[in-house]
């Protein structure tokens, strides 16, 4: 893990919209698919470089870092 090539995290994004993180994720990075996920949601756990989660709560608000993963 770790050897994905591009921006890799998004701190910078917790607290904006997860459908704004999702587009500012995939045009830093466009190796990457943004997926929005609603908390409490399941997710596959194997690990891709070419997927970021975008955790998003009940309001539709990123609340933990997107990571490739």
């Amino acid at each position: 893990m770790g050897d994905c090539e591009g921006k890799s995290s998004w701190p910078e994004l917790v607290g904006y919209t997860g459908i704004h993180a999702a587009a500012i994720i995939e045009n830093q990075n466009h190796l990457v698919d943004a997926i929005i996920v609603k908390e409490g949601s399941s997710v596959p756990l194997d690990y891709r470089c070419n997927r970021v989660w975008v955790w998003v709560n009940k309001l539709g608000i990123v609340f933990k870092t997107p990571i490739i993963g």
